[in-house]
């Protein structure tokens, strides 16, 4: 009945990615080799677990 006040995991997952990438970038930016690669690295896995949920809701 009252579904559509539920948040979209998907949608809160790829808000959360998107943070991390533009920390990401600025990290980079800055030089900081190590903590780009280690937020693309949980860039990555959420990217990959965004795919995974839309795959389950697409069945």
């Amino acid at each position: 009945m009252f579904g559509f006040l539920k948040q979209d995991p998907i949608k809160k997952l790829e808000k959360k990615y998107q943070q991390i990438s533009e920390e990401a970038m600025k990290a980079q930016r800055n030089g900081n080799i190590e903590l780009y690669s280690e937020l693309t690295f949980q860039a990555e896995s959420l990217l990959k677990e965004i795919d995974e949920l839309e795959k389950t809701k697409d069945n």
